[in-house]
């Protein structure tokens, strides 16, 4: 169909950008007097890199034109893309909200294939990735804000909906995959014993250096086995095994669930009927539960060895006085405690690292910001707990 000529003036829109922007590949002739029916003729090519210059052309049109009827000649276009059919849909949306009648002539049917693809119901919905804002320091406090309030209350549900599948288990114990949970256990346990004896190593090797040089100008580096012994097993021992679990187990965790939840295999498990709590997350968080404080006594025992070490080959002691002095210091409850602590730290790893995994929308950047969130607010959380442990015991022992 060809459009009907209308006695009026041409008039050519500036497609091109001025100063140093390369030159638009394409060229825009308007005919048509402005409130009235107007045609336009698009020629050269309508590529993702004129993108932009197409929008502002357009918008440049609505403005100057404001026409009642519109008619877009497509005969001279050579080359069209998915960009340009995204620019031909944004032109028919406009005109759609408009109310003004629009009419593609002459285009393709390969044109219309590249067209088709672009779904103008998808472009109503907000984009996965919400657009930065820079506002004034009182709008970002707020949205932080409004932000942790909303992350509470998912925390919250998340424990709510974990509480009611413990039950659930507890009464059908059949329902947790135990096979899962002696995997997760390896995972977390076995393969975390290298990092954390060797970072524990050094930490009671350190602590028993720099412990000596202070102590040394008063003859009381036989405390140096005191210091490292009680600071391992009370405060350090469960915080920095906590913390290598965090990096590595937790962070694991978010990704697992959240890859899933990209793949939709978490929509799969509800529609064949399995709860993802019960499949997933509980597995995970037994395990944890399980090694953590096991893994915090080796660190304990770690560390110990580290500062024997120093104290053997630095400061002249046997390893039979070091062990005594070691021995005389500790104490069960101690022992019990740091335990207690490391398997409530272990809760709260894998607890929040399930959570965010469970959280993820969009795709492969939402599952990066699950993990990190989850690595930060493990660690967040275990110093908090551990400063309420602190305050209780130092009230309580």
């Amino acid at each position: 169909m060809k459009a009907k000529s209308i006695p009026a003036p041409k008039s050519r829109l500036n497609a091109a950008p001025s100063h140093r922007h390369a030159a638009a590949q394409f060229t825009m002739e308007v005919q048509g007097e402005p409130g009235g029916d107007i045609t336009v003729s698009l020629a050269g090519r309508l590529v993702l890199g004129d993108l932009d210059k197409l929008d502002t052309v357009f918008a440049a049109l609505w403005e100057r034109y404001r026409p009642a009827g519109l008619r877009v000649d497509l005969k001279a276009v050579d080359y069209l893309d998915s960009a340009g059919g995204l620019a031909l849909t944004n032109l028919e949306r406009a005109a759609a909200g408009r109310g003004v009648p629009l009419a593609f002539l002459n285009l393709s049917p390969a044109g219309q294939g590249i067209k088709g693809l672009i779904d103008p119901r998808e472009l109503e919905k907000p984009p996965l990735i919400a657009p930065t804002r820079h506002g004034s320091l009182v709008e970002q406090a707020g949205e932080l804000g409004l932000a942790l309030k909303e992350d509470f209350y998912q925390v919250v549900s998340f424990l709510g909906d974990f509480l009611a599948a413990l039950g659930r288990v507890s009464r059908h114990p059949r329902l947790l995959r135990w096979t899962e949970v002696l995997i997760y256990m390896e995972k977390v346990g076995v393969d975390g014993l290298p990092i954390v004896g060797l970072i524990s190593f050094l930490l009671g090797l350190i602590m028993a250096f720099m412990s000596s040089l202070q102590l040394q100008p008063f003859g009381a580096n036989i405390y140096v086995a005191n210091l490292v012994a009680v600071a391992m097993v009370k405060e350090l021992g469960p915080i920095m095994t906590a913390i290598i679990v965090a990096g590595r187990s937790g962070s694991a965790f978010a990704a697992e669930i959240g890859t899933m939840k990209v793949n939709e295999e978490v929509d799969a498990l509800l529609v064949m009927g399995y709860d993802p709590l019960v499949f997933l997350a509980l597995p995970k968080v037994m395990a944890a539960l399980f090694t953590v404080p096991l893994l915090t006594i080796f660190a304990d025992l770690v560390a110990i060895l580290g500062g024997l070490t120093v104290g053997v080959v630095g400061m002249g002691f046997t390893v039979q006085a070091y062990v005594q002095q070691t021995i005389k210091t500790l104490y069960a409850a101690d022992i019990l405690t740091g335990s207690l602590k490391a398997a409530v730290f272990a809760v709260l790893i894998a607890g929040i690292g399930c959570q965010r995994g469970f959280k993820v929308r969009g795709g492969a950047e939402a599952v990066g910001t699950a993990t990190t969130s989850a690595v930060v607010s493990s660690m967040f959380l275990i110093i908090v707990a551990d400063s309420i442990f602190a305050i209780v015991l130092h009230y309580t022992m």
